[in-house]
C-alpha cells in the first residue's frame, strides 16, 4: 500500500487549522449508499469513515473491514479513508441473473446497492441456462482477482415471486439459504437412538408429568414444564430444555455453522433454521409420547410462588402431551381439557413469579404479534393481531426463572480468583437523553414520572402504562415508552437486566433457535463437573450473536412488511381507520387499526391544505396557517394509494373528514398546538382554507417503509404565519426556540439542491421575525387606526382618541403579535431542517428569538417590508421534502421480557 498521504479535492479540507492527515487504523461495518459512496460505521460511535469506491478494496456493502484514516477534519470530525482488509464478509449467497458466454459466465447479483458482477467458471454454472435466476454462492475475491468468483448453488423459479422475495430478504441479511455438504454429512452420521449408558447418567423424568406449550404452528419444541405434587402446598416444577450440546460438538462443521448464523429466521411463510432439521425438528425436538434428552432447571417451590431449593443438572424426559398457547387460554378461561388441574396449577405459580417480579421493578411493557394468513402460494389472505395472554405468561414466567437461576448459579464460579467469561443477556439503563423529551410528552397527558432512582423510574412507567390503558393516548405512550429503552445484547459485561429486574440474567432455554444458549448449556456442564473453562474468546462469541440476531429482526420485519404490502394491494383505493405510528419532517405514518399496516402519508400530499413543520417537542406535524397538527398517537382516517412490493413500501392519503379527534386528548386538559395551545377559531378559519382544494395531491414519495419516532435533523428556524386578528390583541412576547447542534456525521461531495441553497440563504440573512410580519403590522396599525376612527364618530371623540393613542403606541413597539381570545400563548417557531441537511459539517447551535432578532434589525426590515412581503405572499411558504430522504428506522425494540 502507499505510503503518500491522500490528497482530498473537498473545500472543508483546506486549511492546517481545520485538517490533519493521520494514519491510524480501526474497524467497522462498511455501508454503501446507492451513489457509491461508502461509510465505514465505527461500532464506538466515533464517526463515520467515508470510503470512495476506489479505495474498498474488494469490500461489499455490510462487510466487516479494517479500515485506515487516512485524512480527518478537525472541526466537523469528518474523516476519510481506505479499507486495508474484509474482516468479515456480511453475505456470501446472491440472488441474481446468470449470462452465460462461450468460455464463462458473469452473474449479476439483484440489490440496490452498487454490486460488482461475478465471474463463474463454466464448471461452476451447475446445469443453469442463460438469463436463469440462480442463487451464487461467493468461493473467493482475491488481491489479483477484478471480480468475486462465485458459483451456482441452485436455479430458483423466477415465476414464484413470494418465494424469491424471502430468500431475498434472508441473502441480504447474510443468512445462507441451504446448509454446506459436510454439515449434511455430519448431521446423518447422528445417533437417532439413545444409548442405555447415556441414559444411566442423567436423571429420569420420564414418569413425571411433562408438557410442552408452543405454538399451533411450531415444530421446534425446544422446552417442557415437569410438575410433582411434593405435599400440599410444596411442588416440584421442572424446567427441561432441548439437549442440543449434546450433539452439536465444538470444532464440528455443524458447530461452525450454528456460530455463522447464530439463531433461527421467521418469515410469514418459512422458517430460515439456525441448525438442520434433523436436529432441530426431530432429534432435538421435545416431542409427545418419545424419549428425549434435556437440560433442565428442577424447582421445589411453594404454592406461594417461592423457590425452596434448586437442582441443575441432565435429564431425560418423555412428554405426555403436546398443548397449543390457544388450548391452554381456553382451560384459563374456564373450559374443560386433559391436565386442567395441572396446568391451573402451574398459571397460579407462575401468576406468583409474575407479581414477585414487577414488586421489584420489571416494567410491563405489551407487545403485539402479526401472524398471516396464507393461501397455497403463499399469499396472504388475512391478518391476525396476536397479543400475549395468560398462557403466554405461564411459559415465560418459568423460563424466566430458569435463566435468571442458571446466570447466577455460574456468576459464583470464579476461575484464578476471576469471573468466569459467559455469555450474559444485559439490559441497560434508559439513556437521560431519550428519556426526557418522552417525560416531557407524558406529562402533557398528565403522568408523573419519578426519575430518582432506576427503580423509581420503572415504577412510574408501569404507572402510566397501566393508567392510559382504553385511553387515546395508549398507543403513541406504549410505543414511544418501549423505544425509550436500551436494546438488550449479549456480553460476559454483566450490568444486569434493566427491564426484567434482575441482578443475573441469560438465555438458557431455546438452543435449538440461539447459539447463545448453547454456550450457556457448555459452560454449565462444565461448572457442573467441576472444571469450568475460561474461553478467551467468549466476548467475541457474543458481539456475533448480537449482531446475528439484529440482522435477524430485521429480516423479519422486512417479510412482514412484504406481506403487509402484498395484502393492501388488494385494497387500493380504500379508506381505513388509523393511528399515527410515527412524524418526520417529510410525513407521518399511519398504522390502520384492522391490520397493523403501516404507510407513509407525504408532506407533499397535505401541501394543498396547509404547509406542515415538525415539531419535535410535540412528535408531531402543525400546519402553519391553520396551527392543524397531526401528533403521534393521533386517529386519522387514510386512503391507500400505492402498494410497492419491491420497496416494500405503502403510500396513504390522510382523508380529511377522518381527522375530527386530532388532539381531542390534549384539548381535554386544555393543551393546544405547538406549544400544548389549539386555538378553536384559528382552527375553524384552517377549515375554511381546505374548501375547494384539490383532494388527490399528487406528490413523489420518497421515504422508506420502517418509521422513527423522530428523525434527527440540524432544524432551521421558521416563524408560523398566523392569522391577524380583527383587532389588535395585547402583545404577547415570541417563545425563544433553542436548536440543537448539527451532530458530525456525513458528507457526500455532492451540490447541494437549488431550493435547500435559497432556503439556507434566506435563513441566514433574514431575521428571526420575517419581514412579512412586519408588513402585515403596519397595515394592521392602519387598519386599527380607520377602525378607530369609526368607532369615534359613534361613541364619542374621548374614547377614539383613547383607542388612537393604545394602537399607535402597540404598532410602535413592533410588537402586535396575533393571539387567541382565550389569553393563551400563540404557537411556538416550529423547526424545519431541509435547509441544512446537507450541511453537517459545520457543528453549530443556532438559537432562534423572534423578538430579539426583530430589535436589532428593525430598521432595515421595515425599509424592506412592503416587496418582501408581496413577494412571501406570492409565493408562499412551501416545505421542501428532502430527495432520496434516508429513513432511520427508530429505536429497536427492547426484549424487556425476553
Amino acid at each position: 500500500m502507499s505510503g503518500k498521504k491522500h490528497k482530498s479535492k473537498n473545500k472543508h479540507h483546506k486549511g492546517k487549522s481545520s485538517s490533519s492527515q493521520p494514519t491510524y487504523s480501526t474497524q467497522g461495518t462498511l455501508d454503501i449508499t446507492r451513489s457509491g459512496i461508502g461509510y465505514v460505521v465505527i461500532a464506538d460511535g466515533s464517526g463515520d469513515v467515508l470510503v470512495r469506491p476506489g479505495d474498498f478494496n474488494n469490500a461489499m456493502h455490510g462487510d466487516t473491514v479494517a479500515v485506515k484514516v487516512t485524512r480527518e477534519n478537525l472541526n466537523s470530525r469528518r474523516k476519510e479513508g481506505r479499507v486495508i482488509e474484509v474482516l468479515q464478509r456480511k453475505q456470501t449467497e446472491f440472488i441474481g441473473t446468470l449470462q452465460l458466454a462461450p468460455n464463462f459466465a458473469f452473474f449479476i447479483p439483484d440489490s440496490e446497492k452498487p454490486m460488482p458482477d461475478f465471474y463463474v467458471p463454466l464448471d461452476k454454472v451447475n446445469g443453469a441456462k442463460d438469463k436463469d435466476k440462480v442463487i451464487v454462492k461467493m468461493e473467493k475475491w482475491g488481491k489479483d482477482d477484478k471480480k468475486p468468483v462465485g458459483a451456482v448453488v441452485t436455479v430458483i423459479d423466477a415465476t414464484d415471486a413470494n418465494d424469491m422475495a424471502m430468500k431475498e430478504l434472508l441473502a441480504e441479511a447474510g443468512f445462507p439459504l441451504s446448509f454446506p455438504q459436510v454439515v449434511m454429512d455430519e448431521t446423518a452420521q447422528l445417533p437417532e437412538l439413545i444409548a442405555e449408558a447415556e441414559v444411566a447418567r442423567r436423571k429420569d423424568f420420564r414418569d413425571t408429568l411433562t408438557i410442552t406449550i408452543d405454538p399451533v404452528d411450531a415444530k421446534d419444541f425446544d422446552d417442557a414444564i415437569s410438575l410433582r405434587v411434593i405435599k400440599k402446598g410444596l411442588y416440584e416444577v421442572g424446567v427441561h430444555i432441548a439437549d442440543v450440546s449434546h450433539y452439536v460438538k465444538p470444532g464440528t462443521a455443524l458447530d461452525d455453522e450454528a456460530y455463522k448464523r447464530a439463531t433461527s429466521v421467521y418469515l410469514p411463510d418459512r422458517v430460515n433454521p439456525m441448525l438442520p432439521e434433523k436436529i432441530s425438528n426431530e432429534l432435538c425436538s421435545l416431542r409427545p409420547k418419545e424419549d428425549k434428552l434435556s437440560f433442565a432447571a428442577v424447582f421445589e417451590m411453594t404454592d406461594k410462588g417461592k423457590v425452596k431449593k434448586y437442582w441443575l443438572g441432565k435429564t431425560i424426559i418423555h412428554s405426555n402431551h403436546r398443548f397449543t398457547y390457544e388450548d391452554v387460554q381456553e382451560m384459563i378461561e374456564g373450559a374443560d381439557g386433559i391436565y386442567k388441574e395441572e396446568l391451573l396449577l402451574l398459571n397460579g405459580l407462575a401468576r406468583q413469579l409474575r407479581a414477585e417480579r414487577f414488586g421489584k421493578g420489571a416494567i410491563n411493557f405489551s407487545s403485539q404479534e402479526v401472524r398471516f394468513k396464507l393461501d397455497e402460494n403463499g399469499k396472504p389472505i388475512g391478518i391476525v393481531v396476536k397479543e400475549s395472554k395468560e398462557a403466554h405468561q405461564l411459559i415465560e414466567e418459568f423460563m424466566l426463572l430458569a435463566n435468571r437461576t442458571v446466570a447466577e448459579h455460574v456468576a459464583k464460579i470464579k476461575v484464578n480468583k476471576e469471573p468466569l467469561p459467559f455469555p450474559y443477556r444485559v439490559h441497560d439503563q434508559p439513556d437521560e437523553q431519550k428519556l426526557a423529551p418522552f417525560i416531557a410528552f407524558a406529562r402533557k397527558f398528565g403522568h408523573k414520572f419519578d426519575i430518582s432512582s432506576p427503580k423509581r423510574i420503572a415504577e412510574s412507567f408501569n404507572q402510566m402504562l397501566g393508567d392510559v390503558q382504553g385511553k387515546p393516548e395508549q398507543h403513541v405512550l406504549e410505543q414511544l415508552g418501549i423505544r425509550t429503552m436500551a436494546k438488550a445484547i449479549y456480553t460476559t459485561e454483566n450490568i444486569g437486566h434493566y427491564g426484567l429486574a434482575f441482578e443475573y440474567y441469560c438465555h438458557f432455554t431455546s438452543p435449538i433457535r440461539r447459539y447463545p444458549d448453547v454456550l450457556v448449556h457448555r459452560e454449565l456442564e462444565q461448572v457442573l463437573a467441576g472444571h469450568p473453562h475460561a474461553d478467551k474468546k467468549m466476548e467475541e462469541k457474543c458481539k456475533q450473536s448480537s449482531d446475528r440476531e439484529r440482522a435477524a429482526m430485521e429480516c423479519e420485519r422486512a417479510g412482514n412488511k412484504y406481506k403487509q404490502v402484498e395484502y393492501m394491494r388488494d385494497y387500493l383505493g380504500e379508506e381505513f381507520d388509523g393511528v399515527i405510528s410515527g412524524v418526520s419532517s417529510f410525513g407521518f405514518w399511519v398504522e390502520t387499526v384492522a391490520h397493523k399496516c403501516e404507510g407513509l402519508v407525504s408532506v407533499a400530499s397535505l401541501s394543498d391544505y396547509d404547509d406542515f413543520r415538525l415539531n419535535e417537542a410535540d412528535y408531531a406535524l402543525y400546519g402553519q396557517r391553520s396551527g392543524r397538527g397531526f401528533r403521534m398517537g393521533d386517529k386519522v382516517k387514510i386512503k391507500v394509494i400505492a402498494a410497492n412490493l419491491d420497496k416494500r413500501q405503502l403510500d396513504y392519503e390522510w382523508v380529511k373528514e377522518g381527522a375530527d379527534t386530532i388532539d381531542k386528548a390534549f384539548e381535554a386538559r386544555g393543551n393546544n398546538n405547538g406549544n400544548g395551545n389549539h386555538n378553536r377559531k384559528d382552527k375553524a378559519k384552517g377549515k375554511d382554507k381546505f374548501k375547494g382544494k384539490k383532494k388527490d395531491a399528487p406528490y413523489q414519495h420518497t421515504a422508506p417503509s420502517v418509521p422513527p419516532v423522530i428523525v434527527p435533523q440540524a432544524p432551521v428556524p421558521v416563524t408560523p404565519v398566523v392569522p391577524v386578528p380583527e383587532a389588535p390583541a395585547p402583545a404577547v412576547k415570541p417563545a425563544t426556540v433553542t436548536t440543537p447542534a448539527a451532530k458530525p456525521g456525513r458528507s457526500v461531495p455532492t451540490a447541494v439542491p437549488v431550493t435547500a441553497k435559497k432556503q439556507a440563504k434566506t435563513t441566514a440573512a433574514a431575521p428571526a421575525k420575517p419581514v412579512e410580519a412586519k408588513a402585515k403590522e403596519k397595515a394592521d396599525a392602519v387598519a386599527a387606526k380607520g377602525k378607530v376612527k369609526d368607532v369615534a364618530k359613534k361613541e364619542g371623540k374621548k374614547t377614539a382618541a383613547k383607542k388612537a393613542v393604545s394602537t399607535k403606541e402597540t404598532a410602535k413597539a413592533g410588537k402586535v403579535t396575533p393571539a387567541p381570545k382565550t389569553g393563551k400563548k400563540a404557537p411556538a417557531p416550529i423547526q424545519e431542517a431541509s435547509a441544512v441537511a446537507k450541511n453537517k459539517d459545520k457543528k453549530a447551535s443556532v438559537k432562534a428569538s423572534p423578538a430579539k432578532a426583530a430589535d436589532s434589525k428593525k430598521e432595515k426590515a421595515d425599509n424592506k417590508a412592503k416587496p418582501a412581503a408581496k413577494t412571501a405572499k406570492k409565493k408562499g411558504a412551501k416545505t421542501t421534502q428532502p430527495k432520496n430522504k434516508k429513513n432511520k428506522p427508530g429505536t429497536q425494540l427492547s426484549d424487556t421480557a425476553d
